[in-house]
């Protein structure tokens, strides 16, 4: 099975450009945040139901962009990603951004997503169906 999910497709548009002539960091940001909520969907585990089903939801600890190469107005991106790592209360994933039509590398983004209980507004052990969820997917990064 392969094991990195397509996560989202987007477009580079000109007001993402700074004075340099490329996006700008502060625009990486969004495509990857967006991607995350739909890895857990790909994940089987979506927020729309996560909260009613396990009593939980993520919130995110850590979050380490790198920019490989830029990109320009125009360029088509794709983001994918895997479970890098499966914790007592966290998990982490790698996502990579990269050229729809090169596949060269552009951008990678770690995350650390902590289980959090909103009642008792504290972080809590994964779920076991979660946990399974996320074991099918769990990879090393590249």
């Amino acid at each position: 099975m392969e094991k990195r999910l397509e996560l989202l497709r987007g477009v580079v548009h000109p007001w993402h450009h700074d004075h340099f002539g490329h996006m700008n960091v502060r625009h990486y940001a969004p495509f990857f945040d967006d991607s995350v909520y739909h890895m857990w969907t790909r994940l089987g585990a979506p927020y729309s139901r996560m909260l009613s089903e396990h009593g939980v939801h993520t919130v995110s600890a850590e979050a380490t962009t790198g920019f490989a190469k830029e990109l320009k107005a125009g360029d088509l991106i794709i983001v994918d990603g895997v479970v890098s790592r499966i914790g007592t209360k966290s998990t982490s994933f790698h996502l990579r951004m990269l050229h729809a039509d090169t596949e060269e590398l552009h951008a990678t983004y770690d995350l650390v997503e902590v289980f959090f209980d909103p009642k008792s507004r504290s972080s809590v052990p994964i779920p076991d169906a979660i946990r399974k969820r996320l074991s099918e997917h769990l990879i090393e990064p590249q």
